[in-house]
């Protein structure tokens, strides 16, 4: 059984001895698959780090994230574009909008996604999405930039099942984490109606750690407990959700 973690920060533990323990998790619950979203360029290096580390199971991926879209933002989104070239990446991500933290930047935050969505385009890659209280906003631009090349991961999905089938008909999938195993989230009632082949499983590690672990610090190896959730929610065994969100990874990532 493969695991595929389309969307984790394990680079963030800077600890090499911690660091290993947990890709050693990982591969104990057979979560040999990391793709890892970068956040502004001063993370550049942590996420090539790791890359760098384990090139056989962890895949990078830059980006500007929205809560990073600041006073700087044309000064990181130059930084960023340079440092493309020079490595291998799977896709252009985290990009979106975030309206939760700060709503004064929205014009900025379109105009640094617009941006990004152009790099994705030009190189052919997928774009990874954050968007957070900001689902219309989103799916407007994606509107704008719909073409044969725009594709990829609506991350941390929790809407309804309406949002769920516009990202879809879009053809992009629906990276699903700890929050499908909340009591009381409402995304398990989504899920269970989303056909797997549209679905991709994340854990946004080391954040929305998944129950039972709710309230501590998420890792990467705890993606087992959301594929346990969505193998119950669909009525079918782990190894069945792990082959198709798998197969489904590869599809958009290349790899």
């Amino acid at each position: 059984m493969v695991l595929t973690d389309t969307h984790t920060h394990q680079y963030y533990e800077t600890d090499a001895e911690k660091r290993a323990e947990l890709m050693r998790r990982c591969f104990e619950n057979d979560v040999t698959r990391l793709f890892l979203p970068n956040v502004d360029a001063a993370s550049i290096p942590m996420v090539m780090g790791l890359a760098t580390e384990y090139p056989e199971n962890c895949f990078p991926m830059l980006g500007l994230h929205p809560c990073d879209v600041k006073d700087d933002w044309q000064q990181q989104l130059d930084t960023i574009s340079a440092a493309i070239p020079n490595q291998k990446i799977y896709a252009i991500g985290e990009i979106g909008i975030d309206l939760y933290w700060d709503k004064t930047t929205l014009d900025k935050q379109i105009e640094a996604f617009k941006i990004q969505i152009g790099w994705a385009k030009a190189n052919q890659l997928p774009i990874v999405i954050h968007c957070r209280d900001a689902f219309n906003e989103v799916y407007e631009v994606l509107l704008q930039e719909q073409d044969q090349h725009l594709r990829g991961i609506f991350h941390c999905f929790s809407g309804t099942l309406e949002q769920a089938n516009k990202i879809i008909d879009l053809g992009f999938y629906l990276g699903i984490g700890g929050v499908v195993t909340y009591k009381n989230g409402g995304l398990d009632k989504v899920v269970q109606e989303i056909d797997l082949k549209h679905i991709v499983l994340e854990t946004d590690s080391p954040y929305l750690t998944p129950v039972p672990y709710r309230g501590k610090r998420n890792e990467s190896s705890y993606l087992v407990y959301v594929a346990q959730k969505v193998a119950e929610l669909h009525n079918t065994d782990m190894e069945t959700v792990a082959e198709i969100t798998t197969a489904n990874s590869k599809t958009v990532f290349g790899i």
